[in-house]
């Protein structure tokens, strides 16, 4: 199969955007904050669909609905809104991504999936100069009951609670290395971005200028 054509429909996966989170530091929605253009919620609604997934925004606090389909949660933060968005679901997978993370290629969530379907993963990561990133994750509907279990105990914390659930229904909880993934020509970024700046995180305006310099001069605003 072609891999262009491979990423143009996907029923059996899912794509969502968490978008619920305070952004106290940035000052005012990080959904709705341009980068070079183009608010961060419709980039990471892009990078979904580049990969072949239909998406949906999962715990709005502005409203998107102009952007995309809203899946309601119940503001317990981001793991109320992957369990929000699982259960919005009949897919088998879903991949979630965060609205404040701009810089990721589509075929790096492209390569997760993969992973995951072949090797049944319950939940698939990956890992930052050996640090584990929540976002994006590739998850199985199947540990939505156990993970819902992990919030209604108090276990919010999404990696906490990613920990607490592996292995159930037979579905482990797999973390790639990003760089080994780099290294073996597996996955590339196509503005040339080494692995490093991948995972920016948006978090204020500071951060919002460093990643409008680190995009190539074709994608900013003139």
């Amino acid at each position: 199969m072609n891999l262009d054509d491979s990423r143009r429909s996907d029923s059996s996966a899912a794509g969502f955007v968490l978008a619920g989170g305070q952004s106290s530091r940035m000052g005012t929605d990080k959904a709705l904050v341009h980068l070079e253009g183009e608010a961060l919620i419709g980039r990471a609604l892009d990078l979904l669909r580049e990969a072949g997934l239909e998406p949906a925004i999962a715990g709005a606090r502005s409203d998107l609905s102009m952007y995309g389909r809203i899946v309601e949660d119940d503001g317990r933060g981001p793991l109320g809104g992957i369990c929000a968005a699982l259960a919005s679901t009949t897919a088998d997978y879903s991949v979630v991504v965060s609205v404040d993370v701009p810089l990721i290629p589509s075929s790096l969530l492209f390569l997760l999936l993969d992973f995951a379907r072949r090797t049944q993963s319950g939940i698939t990561l990956l890992s930052v100069g050996g640090f584990v990133q929540t976002l994006p994750a590739v998850i199985h509907r199947s540990l939505l009951s156990a993970l819902r279990s992990q919030l209604d105990s108090g276990n919010d914390g999404c990696y906490g609670a990613f920990r607490a659930v592996a292995g159930q229904a037979g579905k482990p909880l797999r973390i790639l290395a990003l760089e080994h993934l780099v290294q073996a020509g597996q996955v590339e970024h196509p503005w040339g971005l080494p692995a490093a700046c991948w995972f920016l995180n948006v978090n204020t305006p500071k951060d919002l200028a460093r990643a409008a310099g680190l995009l190539p001069s074709r994608h900013r605003v003139s």
